[in-house]
């Protein structure tokens, strides 16, 4: 009877599998699941890998599509024909990545920008309280977690009082991520004025059926003049007040200038989609906005709403339009088989390569599929670098001391095709001079791994990497 019921879970599985046009990596690491954990394979099989690039889950209006596409062709056209005048030469020279974001992601190109760099958590969480302290009109606020803790309560205290002033708040915030939120704070925020909002809630009390599906951005906008955009979420981890991470390394970004309308716009976007809120966002891109520098930004997002990989396909063309040098620091690395390939492409073309990932652990499986990748670009002359003095949890790509980019994506499969993620992608050569610069002194703090080492490990490590690497795909 068991072998009848294995055999039906199994082609049944298979039939969806296929009907859904998988790659092969997804596919083998589904059928891995099916034969280990039959009967439960399938139900996990409804649950982790439902295809929702076919629903409507950010919707444009028809006159919001017209804008936002005339704009976009106006401004791609004008950089194809040599008309469009920038403001520093680097993004001049990286017309192609420009190009690729507007027609992939329709990211438009804003070049009035200045960014604040943040690296700490500490100074991160004062920037942005003193600033939502200071709003008069509205604070647009999105974030993967908010915990129920000393750092998300306060938080949450902060926007209840400024609700009270009059300050229009919205909070959205991912439904499991930030499960833990304090709902008493939350029902005091919706009575002082204030509005909230989850995404993807569960349905039923103890089952989301889009458990597979969060959205990993975090994203604050204040007044219109102010946007933040990075890898820091709202606890006290994130200040470094969790024994078990200790000092937490993060990086996050504060704008000011014309990307702040295009986070905003994201923010709305999402918000529209949790709440059915209906709004005019013709009226948000037509806000005045006055530039406060000249650092080129493109504002790009990506999720399982579409099949794109929007964010993936800019880190792809980054890598390999690199020339002398590529530096990458994600807590968690699990490349598909394009990421993967460019950068030992790029290892043995000359380009220097550096990977920078933590030396322990927040999701074990992770860590295990990550250590099997790194160890093989190890082999190709890639630089891995193992922080070693807390928890490593920035997001950062830059590329031939010129280009970079920060945001809630991390380097695996997860953020790639799952998540819902927001980049921002940085034309500018002191801007990512700064980024390479904390890479570099962070290296100090870091050990580098070498095949001697990586040959130390033990039997069970072994098998743990070849199971963890197994499952990437489903990780």
């Amino acid at each position: 009877m068991f072998e009848v019921i294995l055999i039906i879970n199994i082609l049944i599985a298979l039939a969806i599998i296929f009907l859904e046009r998988k790659d092969t990596s997804a596919t083998l690491a589904w059928i891995m699941v099916l034969l280990f954990i039959p009967i439960l394979g399938t139900i996990f099989y409804i649950v982790f890998s439902q295809n929702i690039s076919r629903q409507k889950i950010f919707r444009l209006y028809e006159n919001e599509e017209e804008m936002i596409s005339a704009s976009l062709k106006k401004q791609s056209e004008a950089i194809g024909e040599g008309t469009f005048e920038f403001e520093n030469k680097i993004a001049a020279k990286w017309t192609d990545l420009i190009k690729l974001n507007q027609s992939c992601s329709h990211a438009y190109f804003t070049q009035d920008n200045s960014i604040e760099l943040f690296i700490d958590g500490k100074e991160k969480m004062k920037a942005l309280f003193d600033d939502i302290e200071n709003a008069k009109s509205y604070v647009n606020v999105q974030y993967f977690i908010i915990k129920k803790d000393i750092v998300g309560d306060a938080f949450l205290k902060l926007l209840i009082r400024k609700a009270m002033e009059g300050v229009e708040v919205r909070l959205l915030v991912d439904a499991l991520g930030s499960r833990g939120i304090n709902k008493e704070l939350v029902r005091e925020l919706k009575a002082s004025g204030g509005h909230y909002a989850e995404f993807f809630p569960s349905k039923f009390k103890l089952f989301n059926t889009k458990l597979n599906y969060r959205n990993h951005r975090k994203i604050v906008i204040i007044d219109n003049e102010i946007g933040y955009v990075g890898g820091f979420n709202i606890a006290r981890e994130y200040v470094g007040l969790k024994r078990k991470f200790g000092y937490w390394r993060d990086t996050h970004l504060k704008i000011r200038g014309g990307s702040v309308l295009d986070l905003n716009a994201r923010f709305l976007l999402d918000w529209r989609s949790a709440t059915r809120e209906k709004f005019n966002m013709e009226e948000v891109f037509m806000e005045e906005q006055e530039g406060s520098g000249n650092i080129g930004v493109q504002i790009v997002s990506s999720g399982p709403d579409n099949t794109r990989e929007e964010i993936k396909h800019g880190f792809f063309k980054m890598i390999t339009s690199a020339k002398k040098s590529i530096y990458i620091q994600t807590p968690y690395f699990v490349p598909d088989a394009p990421i993967l390939e460019g950068l030992k492409m790029a290892a043995q073309s000359g380009v220097e390569v550096n990977v920078m990932i933590p030396c322990m652990p927040d999701h074990m499986f992770v860590y295990w599929a990550t250590y099997s990748y790194v160890a093989e670009l190890m082999e190709e002359g890639v630089n891995v670098y193992i922080y070693d003095n807390g928890f490593l949890h920035a997001k950062v790509l830059a590329v031939d001391d010129e280009i970079c980019t920060v945001g809630s994506t991390n380097f695996d499969r997860r953020s790639f095709k799952l998540n819902f993620e927001a980049n921002a992608f940085i034309y500018d050569a002191e801007f990512t001079s700064k980024i390479v610069d904390s890479f570099k002194e962070d290296i100090k703090l870091s050990y580098k791994l070498t095949q001697e080492l990586y040959d130390q490990r033990g039997s069970w490590i072994k098998i743990k990497e070849v199971f963890s690497r197994i499952l990437s795909d489903v990780l």
